[in-house]
């Protein structure tokens, strides 16, 4: 009866604490209650076990597209022994995954044609560049045998640049410098307001000691005796590092004000690294971000991608579908097959001639292609590390380049190619109207205010995307105006035999993750269309 009553007694605080769900969480623990399985169900590729013991073949499956939806669509449903080939207009697997090496040639939408010279071992991942740990991504990665390694998001080395700040505008500063005074100002402030009573309400005296004691040690502040002030610590990092016998270094100094810091505005950038898909560790594939659709093209097959072609037409047939190409040659070319995926941007496929209906025409015009450029600068030598120490990571800031990545594979090689600017909108607009040499020289003016003038001095070799400029592909990613609207549910069902694939149909969009889990949905409905006859 003790042991009873006390459970009694533990399901009442649960109940009191937690509410109903929480109550109930807990009754199931102690067997009281039935919990439901709540896991999702894990991904099946088709198995060639499925048509066997059916006594149905395989089906043949048209693919519009070679990048990571359409690669994946093909390696799926090849597994239970469909008959998949792939029309990839570029002549390359990989789409937007795409990593520049010397002899990587781009002509754009203007006309105008580039050809990488990046030394041998650099390298650009001019689309996808990290990997998060939650992606599925990684798990083909491990299935395809593409190693890995770690990809710095977020380094303490890095910087913030912000030149239109309303304080410390011009002043490039210290990721973990930035980091010290916000948090050190923030705790300070919440530290006396709350010994002052202003939190009395919400907080017992307990609760109000413990806060004070984590903001101390959250925002390195003093104690109560001064104030709970912010005065700075080695958390800001050293003018002169520790060392030997009587050198115990110089801690950065001085410390700006509340307000300085405040009006600076770094303390915004913050969140980037809380981002559920921005958060360390992140990964890289080794040796470039194209190892990915390279492996996959090997596990479908080569001969059953057909580079240099371009669809330009879709037809939905009683009993399949049609597409219409044109080859590597010029030539016009017909393809039949039972169903057709199209792993296209849908901007692109919008132009496509099809018999789908206007409805389908108006959804796939719906979703707005963003601009999105990348530029890679190789430099003789990895002055980042050896003068800065700053090894991989990224520096944000307010000017039109936006971001620089500094590489994390080469450590302290010869060379090392950096990510000169990653930017959007209109900024990557106004790059894009340059010539490449233009589009050099307007970077490197951005971050020689950042780094020195050895930005420009020790520059070798360049090579700049604009995605928006680009052939067959036309934009970084899309967004959607609204993804609960008829248009994203009408492109998420078939049209007739045609289906639609890609990461712009799933809510990870500008990701790989969104491409496969986008690609195993059209899989997993034409498999179960298959099976039910």
């Amino acid at each position: 009866m003790v042991a009873e009553a006390s459970r009694r007694d533990f399901l009442r605080s649960v109940g009191i604490t937690g509410g109903a769900g929480m109550l109930y969480s807990a009754m199931g623990a102690l067997g009281l209650a039935p919990v439901p399985d709540a896991r999702a169900e894990e991904y099946r590729a088709p198995q060639s076990g499925d048509f066997a013991l059916t006594g149905r073949s395989g089906r043949k499956v048209v693919i519009l597209g070679g990048g990571i939806a359409g690669l994946a669509t093909a390696y799926e449903l090849g597994k239970a022994g469909y008959d998949c080939r792939i029309l990839e207009a570029k002549d390359r697997p990989g789409g937007r995954n795409w990593t520049v090496r010397d002899g990587t040639t781009l002509t754009d939408l203007d006309g105008r044609t580039q050809t990488g010279s990046f030394s041998k071992g650099q390298y650009m991942n001019a689309g996808p560049a990290r990997l998060p740990q939650s992606h599925v991504t990684l798990e083909y990665c491990r299935e395809l045998g593409v190693p890995l390694q770690v990809f710095t998001n977020q380094n303490a080395n890095a910087y913030i640049y912000h030149e239109n700040s309303a304080a410390l505008a011009g002043k490039a500063i210290r990721w973990r410098t930035a980091k010290a005074d916000v948090y050190g100002y923030v705790s300070e402030l919440l530290a006396k307001a709350t010994d002052q009573g202003a939190l009395d309400t919400e907080l017992t005296a307990a609760d109000k000691e413990r806060l004070i004691a984590f903001l101390q040690n959250f925002g390195a502040i003093k104690g109560k005796a001064d104030g709970f002030a912010y005065t700075g610590s080695d958390r800001r990092g050293y003018s002169v590092e520790p060392g030997a016998a009587f050198e115990e270094g110089t801690v950065l100094g001085p410390v700006p004000s509340l307000s300085d810091v405040v009006a600076s505005g770094v303390g915004q950038r913050f969140s980037f690294e809380f981002g559920y898909d921005q958060a360390m560790l992140m990964f890289q594939p080794v040796g470039g971000m194209d190892a990915i659709p390279y492996a996959l093209a090997r596990a479908i097959g080569q001969g059953r991608i057909t580079y240099g072609a371009r669809a330009t037409e879709v037809k939905d047939l009683q009993d399949g579908a049609e597409v219409t190409y044109e080859d590597a040659e010029g030539r016009t070319r017909t393809q039949r097959a039972d169903f057709v995926v199209a792993a296209i941007p849908p901007m692109v496929m919008a132009r496509v001639k099809h018999n789908l209906g206007a409805g389908i025409t108006a959804a796939l015009k719906y979703p707005v292609a963003t601009p999105v450029g990348k530029i890679g600068l190789e430099y003789r030598s990895r002055w980042w590390e050896t003068d800065e120490h700053i090894y991989g990571g990224i520096t944000p800031t307010d000017m039109d380049l936006s971001t620089i990545w500094y590489p994390s594979y080469g450590y302290q090689g010869r060379r090392g190619t950096l990510i000169g600017y990653y930017n959007f909108g209109a900024n990557a607009v106004a790059y894009s109207e340059l010539p490449h040499a233009q589009r050099v020289g307007r970077a490197v003016s951005q971050g020689v205010k950042i780094h020195g003038d050895k930005y420009r001095t020790e520059l070798d070799h360049s090579f700049s995307v604009a995605w928006h400029r680009t052939p067959h592909i036309e934009g970084g990613w899309v967004g959607w105006p609204s993804q609960s609207g008829p248009e994203y549910a009408l492109l998420n069902k078939p049209a007739g035999h045609v289906y639609f694939a890609g990461d712009w149909l799933s809510h990870v969009i500008a990701w790989q993750h969104g491409a496969f889990t986008s690609a195993r949905k059209v899989v997993t409905d034409i498999h179960e269309r298959v099976m039910a006859g």
